[in-house]
């Protein structure tokens, strides 16, 4: 009995010192420093399981690409006009912010309520595909739990029912 008084104490330390941690910051990671497009190319998907990418299968040998794996949105108008609904729909999101915004991109922190762990949302009209492109990975842990994949897809219904 005492046994079980001590781990459900030392589980409520643990539990406690995790979510001071995250109240610090300590697991908002750092932004990569390469985000945005470069030849036609938003960032790779991570190594682990943790992103989505709408252009996963351009890295043919990647060790997560079917993991990663997530269709492009369909425009809404043009480019700049989906883009723009875009930005109305990620400001809406809760722990949403913006951190770039063009008429042919999108970038956006995703913050999570309790342990202030931030992903990394990135949105780009492609021209040649006449499509948005998107990419959304966490910063930190090598899992996401299906989170990026669920709010890009979030983000494609209410883009879709968006008049």
């Amino acid at each position: 009995m005492r046994l079980l008084k001590w781990l459900a104490i030392g589980a409520g330390m643990v539990v406690a010192l995790l979510l001071g941690a995250g109240q610090l910051g300590l697991f908002r990671g750092t932004p990569p420093g390469d985000l945005g497009v470069r030849d036609g190319r938003l960032k790779e998907p991570a190594d682990t399981p943790n992103s989505v990418s709408s252009q996963a299968r351009l890295w043919p040998d990647h060790p997560q690409r079917d993991y990663a794996d997530i269709a492009p949105l369909s425009l809404r108008g043009d480019g700049a006009e989906t883009i723009a609904r875009l930005r109305a729909l990620v400001h809406s999101e809760p722990g949403a912010s913006i951190v770039e915004s063009r008429p042919d991109y999108l970038r956006a922190q995703f913050t999570t309520r309790l342990m202030k762990f931030v992903d990394d949302v990135e949105f780009w009209f492609d021209p040649a595909a006449g499509v948005i492109q998107v990419r959304s990975a966490s910063r930190v842990g090598r899992k996401d739990f299906g989170v990026n994949r669920q709010r890009v897809e979030r983000l494609r219904a209410r883009l879709a029912g968006a008049p």
